[in-house]
């Protein structure tokens, strides 16, 4: 199976002394810090609707992006991102046999480098996928990355030998990928806290779910997806009356 999951906006940009591979897009990612830096911190602001310091800090980052930079400049994209997802994820705790799995069977979207691998060097940025930053390809990320992103995890499932993605990602990021032109059976956890009026999602444990979930396909070698059912992680448990065709219940509490 492909599981395929967000960024996160923090970065976690301590060095670490790893091999790295270069990005598919990183031409696009190039490309599209040549527009970005042509905004101010205003613009930036108002872009992805952040405080003035971030902003500030982004063109900064903006402004430093090198189009071959330096191994110290830069770091594998799941140990550089420090969000929920890769508190559950736990990247820096994978085994090389895990990592080499990784490589080959979890992608990470992105609204800068458009899909990365795990090992993907990366340099520090912030540019999520909703974003409306106009290029010569539309007036969004949406319409910039087109159908190149379905057809990015069409080609890596393939290579996996594979036709099952696990979607881990967010409804942000997996907008991007067209699915009419994605090939592959998607299957979507959903995690779920039972609460005393109905189960909910709740933000917070959800991203950190997924990233678990996503290191559970990773560390079981998982190719069949009725084996996701024996997710038990941070106490979920498989619900089948809550769940659907390709789309597993989990809930806790």
């Amino acid at each position: 199976m492909l599981v395929v999951i967000s960024p996160a906006k923090r970065l976690d940009l301590t060095p670490v002394d790893r091999p790295t591979t270069r990005p598919a897009f990183e031409a696009d990612a190039a490309h599209l810090v040549q527009t970005a830096r042509r905004l101010s911190v205003n613009d930036l602001q108002r872009l992805m609707d952040m405080s003035e310091r971030l902003a500030a800090l982004n063109a900064e980052r903006f402004a430093a992006f090198s189009e071959n930079p330096p191994s110290e400049a830069t770091k594998p994209a799941a140990l550089a991102f420090d969000g929920d997802t890769y508190a559950g994820l736990e990247a820096a705790s994978l085994d090389e046999d895990d990592l080499r799995f990784a490589q080959g069977h979890l992608r990470i979207l992105s609204g800068l480098y458009g899909v990365l691998r795990p090992l993907d060097a990366i340099q520090p940025y912030r540019l999520e996928m909703g974003s409306k930053l106009k290029t010569g390809k539309g007036r969004s990320l949406y319409e910039y990355w087109g159908d190149r992103l379905a057809g990015a995890l069409n080609a890596a499932a393939a290579q996996a030998g594979t036709d099952i993605l696990v979607n881990c990602a967010s409804q942000e990021y997996f907008s991007a990928v067209m699915p009419e032109a994605l090939k592959l059976r998607v299957i979507t956890p959903v995690f779920l806290e039972n609460k005393p009026d109905k189960p909910k999602v709740v933000s917070f444990y959800a991203k950190k779910a997924r990233g678990a979930m996503a290191r559970f396909v990773v560390t079981r070698r998982l190719t069949d997806p009725e084996s996701l059912s024996e997710f038990d992680t941070g106490g979920y448990r498989y619900t089948p009356e809550l769940s659907g065709a390709d789309r597993p219940v989990f809930l806790r509490g």
